[in-house]
């Protein structure tokens, strides 16, 4: 039997009835597990907002060494240079490439940080019972599900340039520390953003 919560005035879930997350069956909510696939069925996310702060928090430490360790270091003719994600975007700016700085700057800098800040601030705003901007925050969430993939552009561009550029003792590019860095708070952020339930946001709706 699973344990009685509160749920908005029009929810399925205030009916007794509930969806099965992998086939889509709905039925009572008596069932522990689905009556046509047999998976485990649940009315919300278990543990929701503990992992998405789990998952935020991981995130925000791996973002201050991917930002201020090198992400690529390269070798030209026997001298070795390295690159942190913002001196790349201000090399890329001061060499005229205005478009691919702009695009690494907003997809590997802004990108990351409004994820964060938008997953904490719902997490916030769920664990206040807040009934305000809930279309909003239901929108915000769904925006920012949706652009967290683009978020590994400097990722592929190191492991593209390191497979192309092979010049042999001309020239050579290596990954850097924060190439792993920030792959992992990419991930990190994807796992807060699929963790988090959007459905909390309407459990203190009080209309149908």
């Amino acid at each position: 039997m699973l344990p009685e919560r509160q749920f908005s005035q029009g929810s399925a879930a205030r009916s007794g009835f509930l969806l099965c997350h992998h086939c889509g069956k709905t039925q009572a909510m008596t069932h522990e597990r689905c009556e046509r696939c047999d998976s485990p069925v649940h009315v919300r996310y278990e543990s929701s907002i503990q992992k998405t702060w789990a998952y935020l928090v991981t995130a925000l430490v791996l973002y201050l060494p991917a930002n201020l360790l090198p992400i690529m270091s390269t070798t030209l003719l026997g001298k070795t240079s390295s690159n942190t994600i913002l001196s790349g975007i201000v090399v890329l700016w001061e060499h005229g490439s205005y478009p691919i700085a702009l695009i690494i700057f907003i997809a590997s800098v802004l990108v990351p940080i409004a994820k964060l800040l938008v997953l904490s601030w719902l997490c916030y705003m769920v664990q206040n019972k807040s009934a305000v901007l809930m279309r909003e925050r239901t929108l915000l969430y769904r925006i920012t599900e949706f652009i967290g993939r683009w978020s590994m552009i400097d990722v592929f561009v190191v492991a593209i340039l390191v497979s192309l550029v092979h010049l042999g003792n001309l020239m050579t590019i290596y990954p850097g520390p924060a190439a792993l860095s920030f792959a992992g708070m990419v991930v990190a952020t994807m796992l807060a953003a699929n963790s988090f339930d959007p459905r909390l946001i309407w459990d203190v709706y009080d209309g149908e």
